[in-house]
This record gives C-alpha cells, sequence and structure tokens, in this order.
C-alpha cells in the first residue's frame, strides 16, 4: 500500500466512514504477507520509498505472479527483474498496465503516476554490450520516479566520445557508469564531475576479466573521489542508490 493509500485509509478509519470490518479486510496482510514461498513485504514502501522488488531467477511462473498480484492489488508499483518474456506473458494476464523492457529483462506496472525528479539519473554504458545492466538500472529508477537520461557506448577505447557530450554530464545529479572489461571509465567520469558516481562492474569481457571481477576490482580501487560501486551486473542496485540520492535533492 502506498503512504498516500494508507493515510487514505487512515482518514476514514478516523472519520468513521469505512466499515471496521472493511479496514480489517485491508490491514489484515500488513506488515507482510505469508504465501508460504514467500513472506512479501507490504511495509517497504514506509520504509524505504519504494516497494519489494521481485528477482525473477530461480522463481516460477506462477510464485512470480503470486508475488506479482500481491504487490498490484496493495497500489505498489511494482519491478520484477530477470524476467523472461515468458514471465511477462503471464504477469500481462492479470494486469494490462504490464510492461516488458526485453533489454532489461525487466517487467513493471506503474500503480500511480509519479511526477519525474527535476533532478536526472544519467546512465553511461562503456560499451553496447553493457546495455542489459544498465537498463535494468533504467527501469529501476524511472519506475521509482527519477528523470533519467542515457548515454551509451562511450567508453575509453574512443574516450572522445564521452569528452563531446559534457554538456549532459553537467545537467545530471547523479551519474550511473556500466562498464566491463577493465571498468576504467567509472574512473574517468569520477575525475570529470562534481556529482555522485555508482559504478556498476558487468561480467562482459574476455578471459582475465574473470566474469566482471577485473572490472570491479577496478572500480573499488578507483582514484576518483565520489565513486561508489555496486555488484557485478546489479543494474537494479545502481538504479536505487541513484534514485535514492537523486530524491535527496529534491527535499532541499
Amino acid at each position: 500500500m502506498e503512504t498516500s493509500a494508507l493515510k487514505e485509509l487512515l482518514e476514514k478509519i478516523y472519520n468513521r466512514s469505512i466499515e471496521p470490518d472493511q479496514a480489517m479486510e485491508l490491514l489484515k496482510d500488513l506488515p507482510f504477507e505469508d504465501m508460504g514461498f514467500a513472506q512479501v513485504d507490504h511495509h517497504r514502501t514506509l520504509r524505504q520509498g519504494f516497494p519489494e522488488v521481485v528477482y525473477c531467477e530461480g522463481k516460477t511462473v506462477d510464485q512470480v505472479v503470486a508475488v506479482v498480484d500481491s504487490l498490484r492489488k496493495r497500489n505498489h508499483g511494482v519491478l520484477a527483474t530477470r524476467a523472461e518474456p515468458h514471465v511477462y506473458e503471464a504477469v500481462k494476464l492479470i494486469d494490462d498496465r504490464a510492461e516488458y523492457n526485453p533489454i532489461g529483462r525487466t517487467v513493471t506496472i506503474k500503480t500511480v503516476e509519479k511526477k519525474p525528479t527535476e533532478g536526472m539519473v544519467l546512465i553511461l554504458t562503456a560499451g553496447t554490450s553493457d546495455i542489459p545492466v544498465a537498463e535494468e538500472a533504467l527501469s529501476t529508477a524511472d519506475l521509482l520516479g527519477s528523470a533519467v537520461e542515457t548515454l551509451y557506448d562511450v567508453g575509453v577505447a574512443g574516450i572522445h566520445r564521452l569528452l563531446g557530450r559534457r554538456e549532459v554530464l553537467n545537467r545530471a545529479r547523479v551519474i550511473i557508469v556500466v562498464a566491463g572489461m577493465d571498468g576504467a571509465l567509472a574512473s574517468v567520469v569520477g575525475g570529470m564531475v562534481d556529482k555522485p558516481v555508482v559504478a556498476v562492474p558487468t561480467s562482459v569481457g574476455y578471459g582475465a576479466s574473470f566474469d566482471g571481477v577485473a572490472a570491479l576490482l577496478t572500480m573499488l580501487n578507483s582514484c576518483a573521489a565520489g565513486v561508489a560501486v555496486v555488484n557485478i551486473d546489479n543494474g537494479f542496485g545502481a538504479g536505487c542508490m541513484a534514485h535514492m540520492i537523486n530524491i535527496l535533492g529534491e527535499k532541499e
């Protein structure tokens, strides 16, 4: 249940404009719903500002659909990550608002239209192969309400592609840098801007990249100040972190 919806319900209870049985029905699954295979956290929006996210890998289609259904019925925005097309088709059957990002493999349901933030999250990738992780970050930050722009394939092998786009770098409030191979782009960007950089190492690269460990270590060892690092291929985590930083500026 979104914060605004909960406030409205409490006002109805206080004003006695809703029957006690109706109120109990709406509140009975707070703070979580026991589904046997999952404990769906319906208070996460109140605690963190965004609802529980459904990680689809390792779950059956029926399990994903059941959790999504539980969330959407309580007016939570829905984000399902690592979702294959057949999972999206199943979710679409229960809610035709569902949208699928086939590159980022995300399913989203916007139950409440949010005005985009004034601050912008900019997502960069070193190469085209890094775009799937970037698109997961994009779906996440967008669903949470951040204005998002992208700038793809601007890695250090052709640094002039990035240097020619200083204007968009300067407009961003937070920058997500997604890179595999040597992961050097995050340090370069961190040294160019006066804003936080969320670095995402990807598993893109040849053998000595060790499925993203090389990029991870490079980013962790960045000499540029203001660079924070999430786990390998964790576009979702980067999108959440960037959004949470971004909305701090909205509250000033």
